[in-house]
């Protein structure tokens, strides 16, 4: 009876060769299994199709439970107007200055920030995408302050992941952090707009910025190119720092080096979104159906959509490095000179309310004050006048 051999240990490798480079077959296997993670922001005036676009990119319904409220859910002011024998301009004044600074109140609450998630699957590869939009951005009366809300939810987001990092269980780190943001900008101006400018000032040492020019079928082909010179031409005088794509390897092939030049020339990205399918030429397209005719949402001789999600595919992991190797170590080394105290961004705010809150109080007393003076002044009068007559 012979003896079973035991199994022997055979090198799948041909003499000569060690291996190593296998490990980006390692790594690709790794990250397929883990997933990948990627946070997009969304900003811009209601009414420009950012939450279509968003569906549009990603072939998903991410708001599929928000309702858009309309112009009857707004409540109007109320104009109360009250007749007295004496002081009724000043009861008036002090009426409608109450109801319209709750109204602009109102108004200026309405910056907010809502965060979906979604899990999207594509030929075994997961992508756990969270888009934070920001309804009411830009609807105020007075837009100067709107995009605080924003950037502090941006360095709460790094504040998160930095305590995360610096914790004791760092294997399992959420990164919520913003990688990139995608700023609509009206068709119907011309150019940029001074809150344009500000909020994207404010921001672009934060976040990596892409310029996106909503409604492109809004515009004519020469009117879509003066456009993206001109807001090009500003962002260059005001030193606005967006995300520029990174220059192609040498050792690139000839077609992706073409198509970085494409990208790159196409920026600020015109774009048309829609998730209606029409028929066209025979085919089922994603497109708006006019008298004149279709336009396509994936045509690029249409617009730029298809750039602008390939530039976001094919760009995502350098999107991700430069939010981690420049923004995130900015952020980190400005709080480590701080000694690693935290700025209360939110007591901050809480106690500038109160303090304009108080403020606004002081002056309501002082004009009520006024008025009340006034009315006895005119009441005096009144009566003095009655004496007199009696008299006569």
């Amino acid at each position: 009876m012979s003896k079973q051999q035991p199994p022997q240990f055979i090198n799948p490798e041909t003499p000569g060769y060690v291996g190593f480079a296998n490990l980006p077959n390692q790594v690709h296997r790794k990250s397929v299994k883990k997933g990948f993670e990627f946070t997009l922001m969304v900003v811009g005036e209601s009414g420009l199709g950012k939450s279509t676009l968003i569906n549009s990119l990603f072939l998903t319904d991410l708001y599929p439970e928000r309702v858009i409220p309309g112009a009857a859910g707004m409540e109007a002011p109320k104009f109360v107007v009250i007749v007295a024998l004496h002081a009724s301009e000043c009861m008036t004044k002090y009426m409608l200055l109450t109801e319209l600074t709750s109204f602009v109140e109102k108004i200026e609450r309405t910056v907010q920030i809502e965060a979906s998630t979604v899990e999207i699957e594509e030929r075994g590869v997961k992508l756990r995408l969270t888009v934070v939009d920001t309804p009411g951005y830009g609807d105020a009366i007075n837009s100067r302050d709107c995009f605080k809300t924003i950037i502090s939810y941006i360095d709460e987001q790094f504040e998160r992941y930095l305590h995360d990092e610096s914790g004791l269980n760092r294997r399992h780190i959420v990164d919520n952090r913003v990688h990139c943001c995608f700023y609509f900008i009206s068709p119907f101006g011309h150019g940029l707009k001074p809150l344009d400018v500000a909020f994207m000032k404010a921001i672009h040492n934060k976040v990596n910025i892409v310029p996106v020019i909503a409604k492109a079928d809004t515009l004519t082909l020469k009117e879509r190119e003066r456009l993206k010179r001109r807001i090009l031409d500003e962002i260059e005088e005001h030193n606005i720092k967006i995300y520029h794509l990174p220059d192609a390897e040498s050792d690139e092939d000839e077609d992706f080096k073409e198509q970085t030049r494409l990208l790159k020339a196409s920026i600020p990205f015109s774009v048309v979104g829609s998730n209606q399918l029409i028929e066209a030429k025979g085919k089922k397209v994603r497109g708006r159906l006019y008298p004149w005719g279709v336009v396509e949402v994936e045509n690029p001789e249409h617009n730029d959509f298809l750039k602008l999600r390939t530039m976001l595919i094919t760009h995502m992991q350098d999107l991700q490095e430069v939010t981690q190797d420049l923004h995130y170590e900015n952020f980190r080394s400005e709080r480590l000179k701080r000694g690693g105290r935290k700025v209360e961004n939110e007591d901050m705010n809480k106690d500038q309310i109160l303090l304009e809150k108080e403020a606004e109080l002081r002056r309501m007393q002082e004009m009520i004050a006024r008025m009340q003076a006034q009315m006895q002044l005119q009441m005096q009068s009144g009566d003095s006048d009655g004496v007199h007559g009696h008299h006569v």
